[in-house]
């Protein structure tokens, strides 16, 4: 008689592998839709609450030493200060299995406080070879002091560091874009899954985390404009605002994506529209203007590509 503990084993290890199959169709439904990447669960359906955001499972070679690696996404972490709770700092961590059987693995993560993580434990069961990742987001209270922190990854007898460096907004390696983690203010901002306006200005372009904390959906459906506004803090000179609108293989822009929209500039306490886009199909589109010194930028949505819609942001990026 097989072993209840056994056949649990066997049920998580055929879903495990299933993870590597192609995604199951869905319904498109009133609200927005979710690309997910390769090995992971099927993407939400158009209007779906998130599942449990970034988990996925990937086929490896065991290296045959029997033991569990704990593995991050990045040697390091940046968390800033005074950014919106609903974009907290993120990372991927997760382990390796190389055990020469398949078995059940822990990972068990600490974090120094005060800051605190999204999950304390992550389980499963793990062919061999197999690895398992997750998404892991930190969050920093505002009295938090500036400095380094630390945050641990254990499984088995192995454990890796990652340091994590808490910093101001301002003192953000930006890359040049002056929106990075600037605050965000939306028009609306629709309620059937996790589509924080902030989000607009995480710094992450990709649609794989659509209704699981990654772009922003509006509330109105058929009813415009819709607007985003990025306060930049102090007055900037800026020239270009790049736009990133919803764009998988299953939800291509030019059927849900923003197609028209004006970006406008405050400069001297009034809106400017410093640029126009129309007819837009493609998941990104760069606007170029004559500089001007602003201290915040509004994307004004107009209309999109979808049969319902509505506006979907992915990111967006000011430079000067």
């Amino acid at each position: 008689m097989r072993h209840p503990r056994l056949t649990a084993a066997l049920a998580v290890a055929a879903a495990a592998t299933s993870l590597t199959g192609p995604a199951a169709a869905g319904t498109p439904g009133p609200g927005t839709p979710g690309p997910a990447p390769a090995v992971q669960s099927p993407e939400p359906e158009i209007g779906a609450p998130a599942r449990d955001p970034g988990v996925r499972v990937r086929r490896g070679t065991s290296k045959g030493t029997g033991k569990l690696t704990p593995v991050s996404g990045a040697d390091r972490l940046v968390a800033p200060l005074g950014v919106d709770p609903a974009c907290p700092a993120k990372m991927e961590i997760g382990m390796r299995s190389d055990a020469e059987k398949p078995r059940y693995a822990d990972l068990f993560i600490e974090i120094d406080q005060p800051l605190t993580a999204s999950r304390l434990m992550l389980s499963s069961y793990l062919p061999a070879g197999y690895e398992l990742s997750a998404k892991l987001l930190v969050a920093v209270p505002p009295a938090t002091p500036k400095g380094q922190y630390g945050l641990r990854l254990k499984a088995g007898k192995e454990e890796l560091a990652v340091p994590i460096s808490v910093v101001d907004v301002g003192e953000l390696d930006n890359g040049g874009n002056l929106a990075l983690r600037r605050p965000v203010t939306a028009s609306s901002q629709h309620t059937n899954a996790n589509y924080p306006p902030c989000s607009v200005v995480d710094g992450d372009r990709s649609s794989n985390g659509w209704a699981g904390g990654n772009g922003w959906n509006d509330a109105t459906s058929r009813k415009w404009p819709d607007t985003l506004d990025i306060a930049l803090g102090e007055p900037r000179q800026i020239s270009r605002v790049d736009l990133h609108t919803l764009d998988t293989e299953r939800y291509p822009a030019s059927s849900v994506g923003l197609r028209d929209w004006d970006v406008q500039a405050r400069v001297d306490g009034q809106w400017r529209t410093v640029a126009q886009v129309r007819g837009n199909t493609a998941g990104m589109a760069r606007s170029d203007f004559a500089p001007v010194t602003a201290d915040a930028v509004r994307v004004s949505a107009l209309a999109s590509n979808g049969a319902n819609d509505y506006s979907r942001i992915i990111e967006i990026e000011v430079r000067s």
